[in-house]
């Protein structure tokens, strides 16, 4: 059967983009940002080789916008391009997506009673691009399929950390129920802390950061229950795209193991986090 055998999280702040896309990777400001992410680049291509990531993330007003605003949407077909997010798109390739465990998903979730928005045409912009360049590099095409999983983080309401956890718990049960041995890794991307206007712009918050990243790890699940305000209030107005990380680590089982760990401040105006965990199986799997 199909397994998860990692979860990975990462921001995606779109300057770490523009400064792959424009070779300024080896400037003193982006070094230590990209550095980070030397080991998950070595451990993805040496040792991990998914077959499948199932990337969380959200969209920027690229596939929806106020017409159409899904809570949570999972992209089904054969492929998704590059966005224009007005600039034109960045020069990177193709997503090729995995429609037969899209759809097996997408069944499963929803006869798991969660209301899935089926999407089969879509473009994807930095929020889902960045995380597959900074974690396997420029390359002539992505090394895995890929399967994006939007959620709704701008508009409010967002749907609550408990939600997303229990969305990456029935993501779990899907993905072990579907029959080819197919190795997968799910990926919850956006955030940490940042604020992009109003009187608090720039605001980033190191410490609650970094319990955030403390408690993605080993058997707590604590961080389903905070609640909105609490994002809001100590992570500023966008550091809500965190519960997207709950996902990756709802998917994870009762218990993880960190494999790595990278934080940085700043990138652009906002924090950077990037974790890798494994599941710990249990006695009964």
């Amino acid at each position: 059967m199909a397994r998860i055998t990692a979860g990975v999280g990462t921001s995606h702040v779109p300057a770490i983009g523009a400064a792959i896309d424009h070779g300024k990777t080896g400037e003193p400001y982006w070094q230590p940002v990209l550095a980070g992410y030397e080991w998950t680049r070595i451990w993805e291509r040496e040792v991990a080789k998914p077959d499948v990531v199932i990337l969380v993330f959200n969209d920027h007003a690229s596939a929806f916008d106020m017409r159409i605003i899904p809570t949570f949407a999972i992209g089904c077909g054969e492929s998704f391009k590059p966005a224009d997010e007005g600039w034109g798109p960045r020069p990177v390739p193709v997503v090729e997506g995995h429609p037969d465990l899209a759809w097996h998903i997408a069944q499963s979730l929803i006869l798991d009673e969660f209301d899935m928005t089926i999407i089969n045409e879509m473009d994807v912009d930095h929020g889902l691009t960045v995380p597959l360049s900074v974690v396997f590099g420029q390359v002539p095409a992505w090394p895995c399929k890929v399967i994006p999983l939007a959620v709704n983080v701008v508009t409010y309401p967002p749907p609550s950390g408990n939600r997303c956890w229990a969305l990456g718990e029935a993501i779990a049960r899907a993905v072990a129920s579907y029959p080819e041995d197919l190795n997968v890794q799910v990926w919850g991307t956006g955030g940490l802390s940042h604020q992009l206007q109003g009187t608090r712009a720039g605001l980033i918050n190191r410490d609650w950061d970094n319990r955030f990243l403390d408690r993605l790890v080993g058997d707590s699940d604590e961080l389903r229950r905070i609640p909105h305000l609490e994002y809001l209030r100590e992570t500023g107005s966008e550091g809500i795209e965190m519960v997207m990380w709950l996902i990756m680590r709802g998917a994870m089982g009762r218990t993880t193991r960190q494999l790595h760990r990278h934080y940085h401040v700043p990138a652009s105006n906002t924090a950077v986090g990037h974790i890798v965990l494994e599941p710990v199986p249990t006695e009964t799997g």
